[in-house]
């Protein structure tokens, strides 16, 4: 009878924290790679919410950007789990969508950090900076800056890529809608006739793009006295194109408020960025992954937005007056990377 005892205690003993474990509720990060300074801290701001409130964390990611294969066995890994919901940074915004109605049909919460499915609607909620809000401050930033060299000013396009993709649309337009130029198509890149834009090049978000998208755009204009960057490593490329040829004095402005980004703005490099929190996109979404687990409700999108937004900030060491904005110092300690 003792041994059958012991025998029954010690299957309780080894059975007691596989139960547990199987209680224990799971989200879901598939972010677009596991290398960019962006996504590390995304991940790590899920970690550590998760470990706060005792949930299992799952994450995975392409093996490059623009992998949707791998995101899509990510999510049928999830839904195979029981996973309760699925926090994604789509590398395809289209070519994911399919997957997700899988997902979203098993019951599962499905939200957009950072970019937004195309249609948005095919994920529950879309966490994300205001990008286009990002764009309006360095716009108005540089507009102020220049005062009224600002009629004449030769402004350099530095975007993303061909695609149009929602985020580079809309940090590209919102630059132009605060520097004071009219818009045309508000979701298309370069369709507008305003002389003062020298051109649009495409940098791949990468410094060696900037720099040679900036290469090709002093050819077309060697008096170009503003630049606007899709984001900061495309920032730096664009700097060392123009330190190349003497310019120096080029107003750059861009978006992300990395740390080597921030930092460029400390020395001068860049004159302004427009900073966003992935940390806090990733610590939203597993709030709200959890809160649909246990009420049902999904998040609701911030007022006037078809979005939850999840901030922005002005960082630059030239303050303009009516435009908030803070010091370099003080982005140091909120940066990212």
């Amino acid at each position: 009878m003792k041994k059958q005892l012991s025998a029954l205690a010690l299957a309780m003993a080894i059975a007691s924290p596989l139960s547990f474990a199987a209680e224990q509720p799971i989200v879901g990060l598939i972010t677009k790679t596991n290398t960019n300074p962006f996504f590390v801290k995304m991940r790590q701001g899920a970690e550590e919410k998760a470990k706060a409130e005792g949930i299992k964390l799952m994450s995975f990611s392409g093996k490059f950007d623009g992998d949707n294969d791998s995101q899509v066995q990510a999510i049928e890994n999830l839904i195979a789990a029981g996973a309760k919901g699925i926090l994604l940074t789509p590398s395809d915004p289209v070519a994911i969508v399919p997957a997700v109605e899988r997902a979203r049909e098993a019951g599962l919460l499905v939200i957009a950090l950072d970019t937004p499915l195309s249609p948005a609607t095919a994920a529950d909620a879309t966490f994300a900076t205001d990008n286009f809000k990002a764009g309006v401050l360095i716009g108005e930033w540089a507009k102020a800056q220049l005062g009224d060299k600002a009629a004449s000013a030769k402004i350099a396009m530095l975007d993303l890529n061909s695609s149009m993709i929602t985020v580079d649309v809309a940090r590209d337009q919102g630059f132009l809608q605060g520097f004071g130029i009219d818009l045309n198509d508000p979701k298309k890149l370069g369709d507008e006739t305003d002389p003062r834009i020298v051109g649009n090049e495409v940098t791949q978000g990468a410094e060696e793009g900037g720099r040679t998208a900036m290469e090709n755009l002093m050819q077309k204009d060697p008096g170009i006295n503003v630049v606007y960057t899709i984001n900061e490593p495309a920032a730096a490329g664009a700097y060392e194109a123009l330190k190349a040829v003497g310019k120096t004095d080029v107003l750059i402005v861009s978006v992300d408020g990395g740390c080597p980004g921030v930092s460029n703005v400390k020395d001068g490099v860049i004159g302004a960025t427009s900073m966003q929190f992935p940390l806090l996109m990733a610590t939203m979404g597993v709030d709200a992954i959890m809160e649909y687990a246990k009420t049902g409700a999904k998040p609701q999108a911030s007022e006037g937005l078809d979005f939850v937004n999840t901030g922005v900030e002005l960082i630059t060491d030239q303050p303009t007056e009516g435009i908030p904005s803070k010091t370099s110092a003080e982005g140091l300690e909120l940066c990212w990377g």
